[in-house]
């Protein structure tokens, strides 16, 4: 999503959130929303950019985002992480873990700890 404005991705986090939402709902969600012909024009270039879809339902058209929810997440990560922690993971989930703002639930250290253990199953060993 690097070849968004602020405004497109705006756009484009409500959809997600929202699954689907016409112009007005659009505009009705964003924060320091512009003017309703804005919020068209900027949907129609993400009809160009092929960013979003939409079905016509009577005289509205319902905009959704075209890729799934899941896999533009992946591909926000890994921009966030190219971008912000120079690719590494240990870096981005340090930052995150040793923020005091961060609360973690025993359930959800047992996750990590899984996912983790995982992780290191699947990972080829150096020199095998």
């Amino acid at each position: 999503m690097s070849d968004f404005s602020r405004r497109e991705r705006q756009i484009l986090d409500i959809l997600f959130a929202a699954e689907e939402a016409t112009a007005a709902q659009i505009r009705e969600a964003m924060d320091d929303a512009p003017a309703d012909a804005t919020v068209r024009t900027l949907l129609r270039v993400l009809l160009e950019k092929e960013a979003v879809t939409y079905r016509k339902e009577g005289k509205r058209f319902v905009y959704r985002p075209r890729k799934r929810k899941s896999t533009a997440g992946k591909s926000a990560l890994k921009r966030v992480l190219n971008v912000f922690y120079d690719g590494s993971i240990k870096d981005a989930l340090a930052a995150h873990l040793t923020d005091p703002k961060t609360e973690l639930d025993e359930e959800t250290v047992a996750e990590l700890k899984a996912l983790i253990e995982t992780a290191e199953k699947q990972t080829p060993k150096k020199g095998s």
